[in-house]
C-alpha cells in the first residue's frame, strides 16, 4: 500500500487511463458515479483554505482542482492487475443476520488478511495524507492516490449495502426487478434510487439533487445533526462507528421485507430515498472533516493515534 509516482507521472498515467476506460467499462461499483461525484462536491464546498488549496496541488492538472471528476477511479482500476489488491477495500462482509459491526472479526479479505476492508482502507489512506504538510510529502506514499481511494472509500462506507451480509455478498445475488427493469438489492442502492429521484423529481439534474441534500444539512431537516456528524476523536473509532451505521441501516431499510424474485417500485423507492440522501450528505460532510483535519493547520488532536 505504499506507493510512490510524481505528480507528473500520474498526469501522464491518468490520460492514459482515461483512452483505457473508455472501451473497458467496469462491472462493478459502489455508489454510482452520481453518488460519488455528490460526496466530492459536497465535501470540497466545505474544505478550509489549507485542504482546499491540498487537494488542488494532489490532483492532475487536467482536473481544474475538480475532486469529483475522479470519484471512481478507484472502482475503474480495481480488476487492474497493478490495482487488484484493493479489490476487497470497497466493502465489509458481516455474518448473516448479525446486523452489528466487529473490525477484528469482519474487517479481512477473502484469504483473511486482516485490515482489508473498507474501513481499514480509509484508516490507512487518511495515516498516508497526514504525512503531507505545506507542499511536502512522505515519499514512500503516493498522495495523489491516496487522496482519491479516501474519497471514494468514505463513499463507500457510507452505501449501507457496502457493509450487508456475507451470503448475498451485500444483496449482489439478491435478483429482483426494479420498477419494470431487472435489477439486484446491491444494485438499487448504489444506482438505482438515485437515478429513479434525479428522474422523477429532478428532470435528470444531479446538481438539483445534491443542493437539496445539501440544503437538508445547512439549514434543512439535518442541520441540527451536521455537529454530531463531524465528531472524531480518532480515525479507528469513527470508521467503526460509520460501519456500524451501515449495517445498521442495511438490516433496518435494505434488507427488510426484500426477497430474490420481489420487484420494488413506489414503497421501497419513497420511503429508502430520504436514507440514501443523508448518507450521501453524511459521506460528504465527513470527508471533508478528515481533509480539514489531515492538511488544515489547526491544533486540533491528531485523527491518527501515536
Amino acid at each position: 500500500m505504499q506507493m510512490s509516482i510524481s505528480r507528473g507521472i500520474f498526469v501522464s498515467y491518468f490520460a492514459l487511463f482515461l483512452c483505457v476506460c473508455v472501451v473497458y467499462e467496469p462491472c462493478v461499483q459502489a455508489w454510482s458515479k452520481e453518488g460519488h461525484s455528490m460526496t466530492c462536491k459536497i465535501a470540497q464546498d466545505l474544505l478550509g483554505p489549507e485542504a482546499k488549496h491540498a487537494v488542488q496541488m494532489l490532483l492532475p492538472e487536467n482536473v481544474n482542482g475538480d475532486l469529483s471528476a475522479l470519484s471512481v477511479w478507484p472502482d475503474q482500476v480495481r480488476h487492474w492487475y497493478k490495482y487488484r489488491w484493493t479489490s476487497p477495500l470497497h466493502f465489509i462482509d458481516t455474518p448473516d443476520q448479525a446486523c452489528n459491526f466487529n473490525y477484528q472479526r469482519d474487517c479481512h479479505d477473502p484469504h483473511g488478511v486482516k485490515g482489508m476492508c473498507v474501513a481499514g482502507a480509509i484508516q490507512n489512506f487518511t495515516n498516508q495524507l497526514s504525512h503531507y504538510r505545506h507542499g511536502t510529502s512522505d515519499r514512500r506514499y503516493n498522495m495523489t492516490e491516496a487522496l482519491l481511494f479516501l474519497a471514494h472509500f468514505m463513499g463507500d462506507i457510507h452505501q449501507p449495502l457496502h457493509v450487508g451480509f456475507t451470503s448475498d455478498e451485500g444483496g449482489n445475488t439478491i435478483d429482483l426487478r426494479w420498477f419494470r427493469h431487472k435489477s439486484n438489492l446491491h444494485h438499487v442502492w448504489d444506482r438505482e434510487i438515485i437515478l429513479t429521484a434525479a428522474a422523477d423529481y429532478y428532470g435528470k439534474d444531479i446538481d438539483l439533487l445534491q443542493e437539496d441534500i445539501k440544503g437538508n444539512f445547512t439549514d434543512g431537516i439535518w442541520s441540527g445533526d451536521l455537529a454530531s456528524w463531524r465528531e472524531c476523536s480518532d480515525i479507528f473509532s469513527c470508521v467503526n462507528k460509520y460501519a456500524a451505521e451501515s449495517i445498521n441501516m442495511a438490516c433496518k431499510w435494505g434488507y427488510k421485507d426484500v426477497k430474490s424474485g420481489d420487484t420494488l417500485s413506489d414503497d421501497y423507492f419513497n420511503s429508502r430515498l430520504p436514507i440514501v440522501m443523508k448518507r450521501i450528505a453524511q459521506g460528504g460532510v465527513r470527508l471533508a472533516m478528515i481533509l480539514n483535519r489531515v492538511f488544515g493547520d489547526s491544533k486540533e488532536d491528531s485523527l491518527i493515534a501515536t
